[in-house]
């Protein structure tokens, strides 16, 4: 199994799956009372359009020889109402197909970002550029179930009706459009392998393409200072010559179907004024006749036209189908089963016999790790780089899942907890400090109930946050760009402070959370911090000396195991002694 950052992007289209999956069938079903109704409005529709042909039949048979002009007034106001009922019928359909479709939509994808969401990281598949290229893909389905494909598919059984009714108007003429038919589903038929593979091949050079650009964006100003735009413009010019390449196949062969159908559809047409000339001639056929069967042999390969359009459309969506219903299939971290969804953690961390391997690592990070932190204790990880204090953290939060032993907090497996239950009682500021696109507000608070305007201010007053932010006109209503952009890296990880304290969880997890702050900044933090951990479990990561003040003990970890562990002052003593003696 390789990292996921070096799988290639088209690893996320899987084999298809024998049957449609639940989250797409369901919606459907939901909806299926709406599909009746299109269903019925085409039927109506297709049975207006027989309705036209008679029309014409009638006045070129009877109306015509007879100067029969009362008669035509009464068969033009029948018409003129069929035609009326036919436009409201045609805007209902269009409007419940619509409908249908946006409910499928919503639903589905809220499924799938709720999936995404949820998908163990341990198991994720591809680029940030390939998964959100894989999201945009639910307008593929989307698209697909709000178009006109239920209505082609309710159009085709009306063949046979409507090739009943030129057998019965014209006789011999039926056998013009039914020869027309084979050309056409042929056509479809045989261009069906090939619109799949090259739908596959598009799809996965469009998620290279995607990645490339998200890759080049996040990381615009590392980009522009190291010279990366060589070779990110490489790749793009490759990603992109190689898309434009499949999807022009995909046109061409695409085109070559819907071409066919066309020509069908024409020589259907003229075939029958060719053949019916020669029965009118035989006195087997009128006049009127053979307009209407003119007009409905093109009624007759029409749908079949629409559905050799569909085609291409038919193999995008599958492509996106299988791509998506992959993703669905990942591994999710929520329990099976009802998971447990806590009110308050009394905050005692326990990890027991952890064997833990990143995936893809040839080695394990832990082999039978035994740590214990009780409730209220404040303990601070230290050790080399690599050396997997960022991992215990990672493991405490659940954000990777151990291959061996248990992660306990408060004597529960935290795989029982659900986890968006149990994060939202862990204060947690990690290594990389991520702000959210819009106010500082919201990047404080995340909507929780509980963190009101007041709880705000005052941890924003206790990280230093209130520092900078007070002095703004617009305060915390400040709309920050991607990323926190445009803040400094220490003002950044002042808010994610705030964040991770805001509501006053029990239990926090700190991973080098003043990193970017400068020593002024650092120990201001650290003096008003000592009052605010009174009483919490509090997990210290870092590398600065200052920061120990906080804690009560150290545990220092060397190759994914625990080398020493004691109170804070023992542990610094006997880490300071080998460069007293040197």
């Amino acid at each position: 199994m390789t990292d996921h950052h070096d799988r290639p992007h088209h690893d996320l289209i899987e084999h298809p799956r024998p049957r449609f999956a639940p989250w797409l069938v369901e919606p459907m079903l939901r909806n299926k009372g709406t599909y009746l109704k299109v269903a019925l409005a085409a039927a109506m529709i297709n049975i207006f359009g027989l309705i036209t042909s008679l029309f014409t039949m009638t006045v070129y048979d009877r109306v015509v020889p007879n100067n029969a002009f009362s008669s035509l007034i009464a068969l033009s106001i029948g018409l003129a109402i069929v035609v009326v009922f036919d436009f409201v019928l045609r805007v209902l359909r269009a409007y419940f197909t619509d409908l249908a479709g946006a409910d499928i939509d919503h639903d589905i994808g809220g499924r799938v970002f709720r999936r995404l969401v949820a998908i163990r990281l341990d198991q994720k598949k591809g680029s940030t550029g390939a998964l959100t290229g894989m999201m945009r893909e639910l307008e593929t389905l989307r698209d697909f179930f709000a178009s006109a494909t239920m209505t082609a598919l309710v159009d085709v059984p009306f063949i046979v009706i409507t090739l009943i009714f030129i057998a019965i108007l014209g006789g011999a003429v039926v056998w013009v459009p039914l020869a027309a038919i084979p050309i056409v589903v042929g056509a479809g038929w045989l261009t069906r392998p090939a619109l799949d593979r090259l739908s596959a091949r598009a799809m996965s050079e469009g998620l290279t393409k995607q990645s490339v650009l998200v890759e080049t964006v996040g990381a615009l100003e590392m980009v522009k200072t190291s010279g990366a735009s060589r070779l990110l413009g490489q790749r793009w010019t490759r990603a992109n010559q190689q898309h434009s390449d499949s999807s022009t196949r995909q046109r061409l062969v695409s085109t070559i179907a819907t071409t066919v159908a066309a020509s069908a559809n024409t020589l259907a047409y003229a075939g029958t004024v060719v053949v019916g000339v020669f029965l009118i001639a035989d006195h087997q056929l009128t006049t009127g006749a053979l307009v209407a069967c003119s007009i409905l042999s093109g009624r007759a390969v029409q749908p079949l036209a629409t559905i050799a359009a569909l085609l291409s459309r038919l193999s995008a969506t599958r492509t996106a189908y299988k791509q998506i219903d992959a993703m669905m299939e990942t591994g999710s971290e929520e329990p099976r089963g009802t998971a447990l969804k806590p009110a308050r953690f009394d905050g005692r961390i326990e990890l027991r016999g952890v064997a833990f391997r990143y995936p893809g690592a040839a080695e394990k990070t832990f082999d039978g790790l035994d740590l214990v932190i009780p409730a209220g204790q404040r303990v601070a990880l230290l050790g080399k780089v690599g050396s997997g204090k960022s991992t215990i953290a990672r493991l405490i939060l659940g954000l990777y899942q151990p291959q061996e032993g248990l992660v306990m907090i408060d004597g529960t497996d935290i795989r029982q907890y659900d986890p968006h239950a149990m994060r939202s009682l862990i204060g947690t500021a990690l290594q990389e400090s991520v702000l959210l696109s819009g106010s500082v507000r919201e990047n404080i608070t995340l909507g929780r109930p509980g963190v009101d305007d007041a709880e705000m201010l005052r941890v924003a007053e206790l990280t230093g946050t209130h520092g900078f932010m007070g002095r703004i006109a617009n305060g915390y209503d400040l709309v920050l760009a991607d990323r926190g952009e445009g803040l400094s890296g220490g003002q950044r990880q002042s808010i994610s402070l705030s964040r991770a304290l805001a509501g006053r969880p029990q239990l926090l997890v700190f991973d080098e959370p003043t990193s970017a702050m400068d020593q002024t900044t650092e120990m201001q933090l650290i003096d008003r911090l000592q009052t605010e951990l009174q009483g919490r479990t509090f997990v210290l990561i870092t590398h600065r000396p200052a920061l120990v003040r906080l804690v009560d003990r150290i545990i220092v970890v060397e190759a994914g195991k625990i080398v020493q562990d004691g109170p804070r002052d023992a542990v610094l003593q006997s880490l300071q002694r080998p460069r007293t003696a040197a």
